[in-house]
């Protein structure tokens, strides 16, 4: 199987949760987004992408709003994102990205999903250069030539174009993101992308073998799926 196959499995892969948690993590980066930039879609690119997102997972739009107006109201909470590294069951390598309004509540948490797998907490940047920091668009499709060329003319920074099975994926620097959709969708109004997200790609991956240790990895999946302030899971982790 090629890159792309494995970029989607490693996305299908991230922590997800019950509707209730999805609903939850849109919220609450919707909030943060629209606070710290402009509330108003048309103006803060970052918020129209998220809010596409989310609907997309199906997140109703009463929880889209109450977010937006939450953060038109100034008020509320005052959360900031946090970062943590290291080596998950199976010596897997493991990003977790929160957003959080207690530091010292967060890391306990995440600490304790690590200690309780026997996994290793490390510092910041224990794991992150090992992964690619991107943007990936995912839809039908076999003109690989066509699709560069597309995002050439509108020179936009690509990283790679692959084609497997029917279904095309871009791959780009996460700074470029805007600039692929905008490219693709001028070009092309019809287009559906199956995927469009920026995400960590690793670079490499470790295959989970033994009952032990995907026991271990499913727990610490589980684990941190529980973290209410968990906003999304990397891992190189191959099942």
């Amino acid at each position: 199987m090629g890159r792309s196959f494995e970029v989607r499995k490693a996305s299908m892969a991230k922590t997800a949760g019950a509707k209730t948690k999805v609903y939850s993590k849109y919220s609450k980066e919707i909030y943060v987004v629209a606070k710290n930039g402009s509330p108003d879609p048309e103006a803060n690119l970052a918020l129209r992408g998220l809010i596409e997102r989310a609907k997309k997972e199906q997140v109703p739009s009463h929880v889209i709003d109450k977010a937006l107006d939450k953060a038109k109201g100034g008020a509320g909470e005052d959360y900031e994102a946090a970062r943590y590294e290291g080596f998950g069951p199976g010596n897997c390598m493991v990003i977790v990205d929160c957003l959080t309004d207690n530091n010292k509540r967060t890391f306990a948490e995440v600490r304790q999903c690590f200690v309780k797998t026997d996994s290793k907490l490390g510092g910041p940047g224990t794991v992150a250069h090992m992964f690619d920091h991107q943007a990936i668009f995912a839809f039908a499709g076999d003109d690989e030539d066509g699709i560069l060329e597309i995002l050439m003319m509108d020179d936009v920074d690509v990283t790679d174009v692959e084609v497997e099975e029917g279904m095309t994926t871009v791959f780009a620097p996460h700074t470029e993101y805007f600039k692929v959709k905008t490219s693709l969708t001028n070009a092309m109004p019809d287009i559906k992308f199956e995927m469009e997200e920026i995400t960590f790609v690793p670079q490499t991956y470790t295959k989970i073998e033994g009952e032990e240790d995907l026991a271990a990895f499913e727990k610490f999946q589980a684990m941190l799926d529980d973290c209410d302030d968990v906003q999304n899971v990397y891992h190189n982790a191959e099942l």
